[in-house]
């Protein structure tokens, strides 16, 4: 049963009708996957897109736990013998993790307390007195309390201040209302620990920083807090205390007055030490993790589209591919692979000091060229790569020979993972390291799924967020990306296919081992012969796997199988075969669509099916293209202030985007110099593997940090 309290807050939180949000739901629960439900279940869903059905997902999930965390509440309170059907109720309508707490935390067991003390003394009935607020006689009452353990009247009637403060601490209300206050009008504060100075020197920007609580980016808190982690940074927060004690004390006495003045008093410093004692140090720990909650959202979404935009780069397709690791002292690892990425021969070449074998080098690579009839040539982007282009385009192949520049970042990672040991268990890292580079210029996203997305370089702060929800987030993508792109169910690796809608990692491993018992697949139905996939992982999978050359042509498009029958129709309706249908657009246009809707199917999925068959298998990606570095830069000293030069977005953050500018050193466009406009999301103004034209703004050799300016990027 979906508790429909949920509902209402997802849909309202999302700007959605109550019954989409409500029918995704029942799809998610019945193992629906988020690509399937956005590409195949429009009508169900009133065509809610992949990245509306992933925040249902996402926040259904969530209220899942928050259920969870209720019961053992619920358990707890029980357990006390205090739990009223009031309470219950109250507990049961919650819909925020920090309101369950704030309910439960007068109930919650604690350790020893001042008001724990007070209580165990007889004090509560004095407390409760003074809390009517019409006590006459204050003192003369907590007389009556006086004993051994409580020799005075002023120890007693401390004592009970302690019960009230601790009653103040835990009104839910008052913890609300202080929450608010902070998150609003305090700031978040570092100060350099005393004789760190020196040793912290890399968060010498947050020696002595503070930023209002409400527009802290992202970046800046998990540079503080990392700096605190680290044992650099003190992190706190800052107010005005004396509004806040206002604020506390209004909400508390609630417009009832005192007639005694000493009871005033007393409830009144109450009042002030339930502030500083308790509730601003818990509310200060609140409000400084949900800044790093939001920060590590911001963050994780920041990734998640660099990700994509990496996984989504243009592929140089299926072309016979010479790859080189690039390298000084060690020379250039060189691999050559077919057109399936299959590897031929690996060498090493020496172009470069100390060995300068530079003819050797260049008759090599020749020689390779023309063997192995390679097509184009990756070259990693790490040491030596410079270099080693200008070597490369020095030499006269017998044929046209395009030259690609590859990004490494993570390369090192796959060739030692068991991925890699795998696939080339007789070769060391350092021709995997080389295969894994060829292999990325022509499919990006085939070879990228293998890495831990976070060692590919396009994050930030990626070590210091929630793991769990990065995890989670960056699976999502690359799940996204696969099934946008769709996977060749003839050629894929099992990691790729355990990527696809429905798939786990031992049914890819089934598939491909299918594959290898019994030759390629030649339909979609044979999947139903593959060990432990059955129906349910069939409808998920189908529409995402593709097969080139099927006897049926649909089997190679983004349609369903449980459609084939309707296209089988569409084709009859204007009197030609499947076949003669697709790619037809005259005859694909003039078919009646509202005549082939029905109960079942609804305009969102015909036209689906028809687009796809004007152009089945369309692959999203673009074209790639050959960027051109300066010739006139090597290294950081080759930089001045007012050069402009080419480059490529290789990362984007909150704070700007790095671009490659064909050196070691990446250089920052910051935030403030990628327009002249005000810019609030650098994605919006830059895409990764953009190429772009920068200007040098400013060079710390010292730091190896370069700063740009934005002049122009691709597609303006």
């Amino acid at each position: 049963m979906i508790n429909q309290l949920y509902i209402k807050e997802i849909a309202s939180s999302l700007s959605l009708s109550e019954w989409q949000v409500e029918h995704c739901v029942e799809l998610i629960q019945d193992g629906a996957t988020v690509p399937f439900i956005s590409r195949y279940r429009k009508e169900r869903t009133g065509a809610l897109d992949e990245v509306q059905v992933a925040q249902i997902r996402y926040m259904f999930l969530g209220y899942q736990e928050l259920d969870k965390r209720k019961q053992t509440v619920l358990n707890s309170i029980e357990e006390q013998g205090k739990l009223t059907e009031t309470l219950r109720q109250r507990i049961e309508e919650c819909c925020s993790a920090t309101a369950l707490e704030d309910i439960y935390l007068p109930y919650r067991p604690k350790r020893k307390t001042r008001a724990s003390v007070a209580k165990e003394r007889g004090l509560e009935p004095l407390a409760l007195q003074m809390v009517t607020f019409n006590v006459n006689g204050l003192v003369q009452i907590a007389k009556k309390y006086v004993n051994r353990e409580l020799p005075s009247t002023e120890e007693v009637l401390q004592g009970a201040c302690d019960i009230v403060a601790e009653w103040i601490s835990e009104n839910g209300r008052i913890r609300e209302a202080l929450r608010g206050y902070l998150s609003k009008y305090s700031k978040i504060a570092s100060k350099v620990v005393k004789g760190k100075e020196e040793e912290g020197e890399k968060f010498l920007n947050y020696f002595d920083f503070a930023q209002d609580v409400a527009k802290v980016p992202a970046h800046r808190i998990l540079a503080m807090l990392r700096g605190e982690d680290e044992g650099f940074l003190r992190v706190h927060l800052e107010c005005d205390d004396e509004a806040a004690i206002r604020l506390v004390s209004r909400i508390f006495f609630d417009g009832n007055r005192c007639g005694d003045h000493e009871n005033f008093t007393r409830l009144s410093a109450a009042v002030k030490d339930s502030y500083k004692r308790l509730l601003y140090p818990s509310i200060e720990r609140e409000v400084i993790r949900l800044l790093k909650e939001r920060a590590d959202n911001e963050s994780i979404k920041i990734f998640g589209e660099n990700l994509r935009q990496l996984l989504l780069a243009p592929p140089v397709g299926r072309k016979r591919t010479l790859a080189i690791d690039p390298g000084f002292r060690t020379g250039c690892k060189v691999v050559c692979l077919d057109e399936q990425g299959n590897l031929l021969h690996n060498d090493t070449i020496y172009p470069h000091p100390p060995v300068n074998e530079k003819i050797m080098a260049m008759k090599k690579l020749s020689n390779l060229v023309e063997a192995y009839k390679i097509e184009v040539i990756a070259v990693g982007n790490g040491t030596a790569s410079r270099e080693t282009e200008a070597f490369i385009k020095r030499i006269s192949f017998p044929h046209k020979v395009s030259v690609y520049s590859v990004s490494e970042d993570g390369a090192s990672i796959y060739s030692a993972s068991a991925v890699a040991r795998e696939e080339f268990p007789e070769y060391d890292v350092t021709v995997r390291g080389a295969v894994s580079i060829g292999r990325r210029l022509m499919d990006p996203l085939a070879e990228l799924v293998k890495i831990d997305a976070k060692s590919l370089g396009v994050g930030q702060y990626q070590h210091d967020v929630n793991q769990t929800l990065l995890k989670d987030k960056l699976d999502d993508v690359v799940v996204s990306c696969v099934n946008s792109v769709g996977v060749n169910l003839n050629t894929a690796s099992k990691h790729l296919l355990s990527y696809v809608s429905g798939v786990n990692a031992a049914i890819a491993g089934n598939i491909v081992e299918y594959r290898d018992e019994h030759g390629p697949y030649s339909s979609r139905e044979q999947l139903l012969n593959v060990k432990r996939l059955g129906n349910k992982v069939f409808e998920q999978a189908a529409g995402f796997l593709r097969i080139p050359g099927a006897e049926n042509p649909l089997d190679n498009s983004a349609v369903h199988p449980e459609s084939y029958a309707l296209v089988e129709e569409m084709a009859a309706s204007v009197n030609v075969s499947v076949k003669a249908l697709i790619g037809n657009k005259e005859l694909i246009d003039s078919i009646e669509r509202e005549k082939f809707v029905t109960e079942q199917r609804g305009l969102y999925t015909i036209n689906d099916i028809l687009s796809e068959l004007a152009k089945p298998g369309r692959d999203p990606r673009s074209v790639i293209k050959v960027l051109e570095f300066s010739n006139d830069i090597h290294s950081i000293e080759d930089l001045h202030p007012g050069m402009e030069l080419p480059g490529i977005v290789t990362n984007i953050t909150d704070f700007g985007a790095f671009v490659d500018i064909g050196i070691k050193n990446k250089g920052l466009v910051h935030i403030s110099n990628l327009s002249n406009r005000f810019v609030r999301n650098p994605a919006d103004v830059v895409k990764l593997h953009q190429h772009v034209k920068v200007s040098v703004l400013n060079v710390d050799i010292k730091r190896g940090r370069i700063g740009l300016k934005l002049l122009s990027a691709e597609g303006d």
